[in-house]
């Protein structure tokens, strides 16, 4: 029996070792698939089986790979914002003691701005340090206000008279009011007694006190919707 298979297999062998030298590689046409030899079908099965495997392999490892490659970064970006907020979390004590802080000097800061009914009182101390400083005080002129964001500003033009020195010390004065004042726009020009000369103890200074109130909430909303 075993002899017989033995037969067999060495028939079936030579058998298609003739039809493979029987057969031309020119004659490979998908037309004429039909009479290609066993042998030559079961390669190409096998071939086009294992490239199909292949590919389909190759796919979804490249598929797998993107996913990790999704989640590794997703993961990063979750430990980044996990430390964020732990950080934020312990040091929430810290920043609502900031918070307050910044709260009160607003606070102060607010209080320095004088309202509408303040502003006669301002006139009177930039009067007052004239006065004191030795100068003579010509004019204050309240310009046009200037709306901004979140204050107003108001624009006083100041001209006085006097020697440099007082100019300097009325400016000092104007400086160290409790009131947030600043000083812009000034020009100093000599006062002369007669048109042949110049005296330099009598001179003239032009400047702009810029003082503040702070815009109610009302009014910084109302200011944003007329931007809108």
């Amino acid at each position: 029996m075993a002899k017989k298979l033995d037969i067999d297999l060495k028939e079936i062998f030579e058998n298609l070792q003739e039809q493979l030298q029987d057969f031309d590689i020119n004659d490979l046409s998908l037309e004429t698939v039909g009479t290609w030899p066993l042998v030559v079908k079961v390669i190409s099965w096998v071939l086009a089986f294992t490239i199909v495997i292949v590919l389909g392999y190759q796919f979804m490892i490249s598929e797998l790979i993107t996913q990790n490659d999704a989640a590794s970064a997703k993961e990063q970006q979750l430990k980044q914002t996990f430390k964020q907020k732990a950080f934020m979390a312990a040091n929430l004590d810290a920043y609502r003691s900031q918070m307050d802080d910044m709260e009160e000097s607003f606070g102060a800061l607010v209080s320095q701005l004088p309202s509408d009914t303040e502003v006669p009182g301002l006139l009177e101390d930039i009067t007052n340090k004239g006065s004191i400083s030795g100068l003579a005080i010509d004019s204050i002129d309240l310009k046009q206000e200037v709306s901004e964001e979140f204050y107003v500003k108001l624009p006083i033009e100041v001209i006085v008279r006097g020697a440099y020195h007082n100019l300097g010390a009325f400016v000092s004065g104007v400086a160290s009011l409790p009131r947030i004042v600043t000083l812009t726009d000034f020009t100093i020009v000599p006062k002369s007694k007669t048109n042949k000369r110049q005296d330099a103890s009598n001179l003239e200074m032009i400047i702009t006190a810029n003082t503040y109130r702070y815009k109610s909430e009302k009014q910084a909303k109302s200011r944003k919707r007329t931007k809108r």
